[in-house]
């Protein structure tokens, strides 16, 4: 039965330069045996197989899914995708993309009648206390279900009842159109790199590579999976090294760079250039005759000692992949190339086009933009690149800009969408996603199924003319029994309730779980209707929904001064700086509270308080390299009653240095105090933005003296000490006590 249906697919999918999709629904046993069988049948050499799973069922190749991201960047021909301990959307998103033209896709699925209603190893990602599994429905599963019966190329085998319920042949099959391949006038790499393309935008790309010859530009080639943009970067990779110049390759691995580093290798040999290989099977090194091309792992390159060996060109692939941090230590390069995937998202995270973009306009660097639109690797309309887009909306789009432009405050409505009504409107589920998609450099597949099945998350929509104008995606936390307290405060990791968890863990408060929360895990508005209150108006909304029937709202995300700004011009007030920076933006996290009843007021106050009376410390050695933007718009957020609760002597001492002789480095923990006094509280001093940062380099962070002159551009140390004591001048009229005054008086 399965070899005939195979062989069909895999005939039609070669015929057509497709894809094929082959879903084998059953038991376990069964569908994994029958997936071997499969890989016999299409004629697919194992070594050009790999499944994706939780056991090593079949001889090829295998990944735990945890593990799947090592396949960005790779091809095979055929990719077994296991589903029957876990259907998670990011490695369903991941194999996808890795499939060559004429090969399969294939599923291993429980039947799938049954389907939604079975429960796995992700729902249980998706049980958060005190909810239980029981409470995790089968929407997104359903929805899957859904599509792969409906779509075109996808044949359905239910492996127990040996029957055939689709064949996946599309009649007539398509064929892909053909065509000369147009070349760019004014090109100066050799005629040799732009034969070896196989499409224009492929063509196109590298000529805007030829830009890394010159200093200071930045190239950004954007692209769908299978544009051929990892081989665009070889091929400019092997003809920058023919002209005796020294690149760096650099992804997450080097297995994701193993296309860059095979189409170089290739231009090399071609030119009769190559001169030696370190290693035929993973070359992270080859040389050319004048020029060299290194692969390197990207995180090794951001440990802050700069590029390694300080190359001509950088070409970072698969970028979407990477942290911001990590992103940003290659502005450092003379020339760099970012190659990054613009539907692909796929567990990977936006923190490319959302929070790296911005970075990297403002750089030194002249920013060279292009986009690859033409498959290579599959034909055009592709049917299982078009299920997958609809299946994990990875093309979600907000609505287009004429449908909001006017949308204000006063023009919308407050919606609450639940996930049945999600389930029901398909245009409904692509507005809110594409919109969480294009704000938020985190949304992935996964958070798709987190929308549609998890317990304790709600959607909140501002809505104009039928169209969703502004979303916030909520995460309800808290209400947790005594037992699970008392287990994340013993160090145990308790899904879900992550306000909770580092009020209790971190900050050792076994009684932060008691009150119930709604965390804000993603807050977006149309970029066409920013900066009009919207936002505002939808946590307005939020806030009076949920006044009585929470104990607070919160906020956690990587902190940046306008950020801050936003979330306490709304209310929220911060208790908490993570010590570490978050891998995916590069910042650290600030948390934040907006207390609606006394217990929540009580949590708010013991850890606001908690966080004044250690914020001090904790910026002077673990947050020593905070933005002081940062840390200025977080004390200011605190809105506590400024009390630097000094005595006599270290009043005397703090005056003397503002006024007089006296010396900071003789008791800086005074300085500290009244300086963290200063921020929290709500005097109106007129300092200047510069003298601020100054109060938080020196006496906050206690940087050294030479530092503290070249970053705020003072002309030498002196006159940057002589500018702190300006700025302490106001702060002891302002909070001093007599013997401060007293002491000031003798200077004046």
């Amino acid at each position: 039965m399965i070899d005939g249906v195979v062989r069909r697919l895999r005939e039609q999918a070669r015929e057509t330069d497709e894809r094929r999709l082959l879903v084998l629904a059953g038991e376990p046993d069964g569908t994994r045996r029958t997936a071997a069988d499969a890989l016999d049948a299409a004629g697919i050499d194992r070594s050009d197989a790999t499944l994706v799973g939780p056991d090593p069922a079949l001889d090829c190749e295998h990944l735990l899914p945890e593990r799947s991201a090592e396949l960005l960047g790779t091809t095979r021909d055929a990719v077994v995708l296991d589903l029957h301990a876990a259907c998670r959307p990011n490695a369903i998103g991941r194999a996808v993309g890795v499939v060559d033209g004429g090969g399969l896709l294939i599923l291993l699925t429980p039947p799938l009648d049954d389907w939604p209603d079975r429960r796995d190893g992700f729902d249980e990602g998706l049980a958060v206390p005190p909810a239980d599994l029981s409470a995790v429905t089968g929407n997104f599963r359903h929805r899957l279900v859904e599509t792969l019966r409906a779509h075109p190329g996808i044949a359905i085998v239910d492996v127990g009842a040996e029957r055939v319920e689709r064949d996946g042949l599309t009649d007539p099959a398509p064929v892909r159109a053909g065509g000369g391949l147009s070349v760019p006038d004014g090109r100066t790499f050799p005629d040799a790199v732009y034969e070896a393309c196989l499409t224009d935008d492929q063509a196109t790309a590298v000529n805007e590579l030829e830009r890394l010859r010159d200093e200071g530009a930045a190239v950004v080639v954007e692209a769908d999976r299978g544009r051929g943009k990892s081989s665009a970067a070889g091929l400019a990779a092997g003809a920058l090294a023919l002209a005796g110049r020294d690149v760096l390759v650099a992804a997450p691995t080097y297995r994701n760079a193993a296309e860059v580093l095979a189409r170089a290798r290739e231009r090399l040999a071609g030119a009769d250039a190559l001169v030696s290989v370190d290693d035929p099977e993973t070359p992270h090194d080859l040389r050319a005759t004048d020029g060299r091309i290194r692969f390197r792992r990207a995180a090794d390159c951001a440990d802050g000692d700069g590029l390694p060996g300080d190359p001509d060109a950088v070409i970072v692939d698969e970028a979407a992949a990477l942290p911001v941090h990590v992103l940003e230590s290659f502005l450092d390069a003379p020339a760099v190339a970012f190659t990054t995937t613009v539907h692909g998202y796929e567990g990977a995270g936006r923190g490319f086009s959302v929070r790296f973009r911005d970075r990297l306009d403002e750089s030194h660097h002249e920013v060279i933009e292009v986009r690859m639109a033409e498959p290579i690797r599959y034909a055009a309309g592709d049917p299982v690149e078009v299920w997958a887009f609809r299946a994990l909306l990875l093309d979600a789009r907000p609505p287009v800009d004429p449908l909001v432009d006017d949308a204000r405050p006063e023009t919308v409505t407050y919606e609450a969408i639940d996930a049945a009504g999600l389930l029901a409107d398909e245009h409904l589920l692509r507005e809110v996603f594409g919109l969480l998609v294009l704000a938020h450099y985190r949304t992935e597949p996964d958070d798709l199924a987190r929308l549609l099945d998890a317990p304790n998350v709600a959607v909140r929509a501002l809505v104009h003319d039928g169209h969703v104008v502004s979303v916030a995606l909520l995460a309800r936390e808290g209400g947790l029994d005594a037992g699970t307290r008392a287990d994340m405060y013993d160090g145990g990791r308790i899904r879900g309730n992550m306000l909770p968890d580092v009020l209790t863990t971190q900050l050792r408060d076994e009684s932060a779980g008691v009150p119930v929360g709604y965390r804000v895990l993603r807050i977006a508005t149309h970029h066409a209707a920013r900066s009009r209150g919207l936002g505002s108006r939808l946590l307005d909304e939020i806030r009076a929904e949920f006044a009585t029937t929470a104990d607070w709202l919160g906020v956690g995300y990587g902190a940046t001064p306008e950020l801050l700004s936003f979330w306490a011009a709304n209310g929220y007030r911060s208790v908490h700086l993570s010590t570490t920076r978050n891998d995916e933006s590069g910042e650290y996290s600030a948390l934040m509270l907006d207390p609606t009843s006394e217990a929540g007021t009580d949590l708010f106050e013991r850890h606001a308080d908690q966080f004044v009376a250690r914020v001090g410390d904790v910026l002077a050695d673990p947050l020593a390299d905070l933005d002081p933007d940062v840390a200025r718009a977080t004390l200011s957020a605190l809105d506590r009653d400024g009390d630097p609760d000094l005595d006599d002597w270290e009043w005397r001492h703090v005056a003397s240095a503002a006024f007089g002789p006296g010396l900071f480095d003789m008791a800086p923990g005074s300085y500290r105090r009244l300086v963290v006094a200063y921020f929290v509280g709500d005097t109106e001093l007129d300092l200047t933005a510069r003298e601020e940062r100054l109060l938080v380099v020196k006496p906050l962070q206690g940087r050294p003296w030479d530092e503290v002159a070249a970053d705020l551009n003072y002309h030498s140390t002196a006159q940057a000490m002589r500018a702190l004591g300006d700025a302490l001048e106001p702060l002891v009229d302002a909070f001093g006590s007599d013997a401060a005054h007293t002491e000031a008086d003798r200077y004046r």
